[in-house]
């Protein structure tokens, strides 16, 4: 440990463990007494919210593999998230969470790279909530647009107020939340197997689909609903006792698990009707609550309007603190980091994803949601490797939480989530792929213009963290950044052989289906293959400008 790093850290025993507490990196945000099943139930909005999706999956890849993948993925993708997140939270329990864990484990740079795609993705995709709750609410009450819009304002400065009051109230908002959810699956699991009339897991596939395309039809859902595990991560520093968020993950994975898997097989087995499943007005598990009575499909709208309230509220409090690690270190503008006097709220990250919702929520914007995949993946697969890392040239650093396997088995456990990552960014489709290539790039691009208009960590601690005068950046950046062209650059020559073979026989009619052009899928490849070129271009000009630039620095 550095001597830098002993002037943040103070030791402090607690419960026979010996925990970090970071007091100097919290900058003004304060710490609470948050008790574990808080904790659990913020985590629980964050990860799962209910078993919202699933009818996709069902209905995409059949019953019988949907049930695997939904006990499968949380071994293969969830628990690497959960455990590394558990041991990497445990050691380095700061504001900003996994972005810090990136800093500690391979720098500035990369660090940025997983705080912006996070922080981005969640911004993107966090209206879609609010939205969806105000449709689940006109279903039991019609209303005008105007109408409709008014109250996605309301809900929005509702929860900006809320998490405007600080984490305990988020908190307690969460807890109810969470309740209600968790009672109205578990009565969908009641009532299904109570009517059980038929075999769950037929057929395994849908017959007029292949194994390998059943399961890139729903992947990337799974892996969306066993996501999330990052993200309680950036309130580390806003609560007291820091065991807290290790050991809530160690419970939320398996209480998860159980909410999708339970209900699932509930429901096919009672209600059927496989191919039917949707979230857009076929089977759900509305249907499987209503074998109850008549009041089980009206109270389930209600359940849905909750879940998507819960999750709204959660990840307000999760983004705000997102951008507000990234200003601490000069990385984004400064007035992120104002805390409210009164409740020690970064209240600009929290007013201005307010703002941005009520935008955006005009607009209908589900084409950016694509971009998600990408960008959610960058997340994932720095925080994996930033462990592994850790554990090679900080052995010694304090773990309260440490996975019990040398550094070997500790890169097992995460090599099957890397793989997965990889593999769903060319299964998720051409569209979701190209939109992912282009909205990752914003991350290197913002990192050369935030560095050099803030100055990045060399403000803070310009002997540690010096400056290329040349560059105005950290030495290596370039290199670094052509790293991250080069890969996609890579990616998108695999992806140009791939998607002719993969969505040969149905791109065409799919495509111009979704965008309304027969030449969408041909646009689509071009777009791919331009892009791919730049990016080797860029790549290769960044490697050349890096040795002409860094070498005499």
């Amino acid at each position: 440990m550095t001597k830098h790093d002993e002037a943040l850290i103070c030791y402090t025993r607690k419960r026979g463990v010996t925990i970090f507490m970071n007091n100097a990196s919290n900058g003004g945000l304060k710490e609470h007494n948050i008790k574990l099943h808080t904790v659990v139930f913020i985590m629980y909005c964050l990860v799962a919210a209910g078993a919202f999706g699933i009818e996709e999956m069902i209905a995409e890849s059949g019953p019988g593999l949907t049930i695997v993948m939904l006990i499968l993925l949380p071994i293969f993708w969830a628990a690497p998230q959960a455990l590394v997140s558990a041991e990497l939270g445990s050691a380095i329990p700061e504001a900003g969470g996994f972005y810090k864990w990136v800093q500690r484990g391979l720098g500035e740079f990369w660090a940025f790279q997983a705080g912006w795609c996070r922080t981005l993705s969640c911004y993107l995709d966090n209206t879609l909530y609010v939205v969806l709750a105000a449709s689940y609410l006109g279903m039991l009450i019609p209303m005008s647009g105007t109408a409709q819009y008014l109250v996605k304002a309301l809900l929005i400065l509702i929860f900006v107020y809320i998490n405007l009051r600080g984490i305990e109230e988020v908190g307690a908002i969460s807890t109810a939340l969470s309740l209600i959810v968790l009672v109205a699956f578990a009565a969908v699991a009641v009532v299904g197997f109570a009517n059980w009339n038929q075999n769950p897991m037929t057929p395994f596939i849908p017959e007029d689909s292949s194994l390998i395309g059943s399961i890139g039809a729903s992947l990337s859902i799974g892996m969306w609903m066993y996501s999330g595990y990052t993200s309680m991560s950036n309130l580390g520093g806003e609560i007291k006792d820091k065991s807290l968020i290790p050991k809530g993950l160690l419970i939320i994975m398996p209480l998860t698990m159980l909410t999708y898997v339970l209900p699932t097989v509930a429901g096919l087995a009672s209600v059927g009707q496989w191919e039917n499943w949707s979230t857009d007005g076929g089977v759900s598990f509305a249907n499987v609550l209503a074998l109850a009575g008549s009041w089980g499909f009206p109270a389930f709208l209600v359940v849905a309007i909750v879940a998507n309230l819960s999750i709204f509220n959660t990840y307000i409090i999760s983004i705000s603190r997102g951008f507000f690690a990234m200003a601490q270190d000069n990385l984004a503008p400064k007035s992120l980091v104002k805390c409210s006097k009164k409740h020690n709220v970064p209240y600009v990250g929290v007013v201005s994803l307010g703002v941005f919702c009520l935008l955006a929520c005009t607009f209908d914007f589900s084409i950016l949601v694509t971009v998600d995949v990408m960008l959610l993946m960058v997340d994932y697969v720095l925080v994996w490797i930033s462990g592994a890392r850790l554990r090679k040239v900080e052995p010694d650093m304090a773990r309260p939480f440490k996975i019990p396997v040398g550094t070997a088995g500790f890169i097992a456990i995460v090599t099957p989530g890397i793989a997965i990552a990889t593999v769903s960014l060319l299964l998720n489709g051409a569209d979701y792929f190209l939109a992912g290539m282009i909205g990752l790039i914003s991350a290197p691009v913002m990192y050369f213009i935030w560095k050099r208009i803030y100055g990045g960590l060399a403000k803070n601690d310009p002997e540690k963290y010096p400056l290329n005068p040349r560059t105005k950046m950290a030495p290596g950046d370039l290199d670094r950044m052509a790293i991250v062209f080069g890969l996609l650059a890579i990616l998108g020559v695999i992806a140009c052989f791939f998607f002719p073979w993969y969505e040969g026989s149905w791109a065409v009619e799919y495509y111009q289906e979704t965008y309304g052009s027969p030449n969408s899928f041909a646009i689509i490849l071009t777009g791919v293959k331009v892009m791919t070129g730049l990016y080797a271009v860029i790549c290769v000009s960044l490697k050349l400008l890096g040795r002409k630039l860094e070498s005499r620095s």
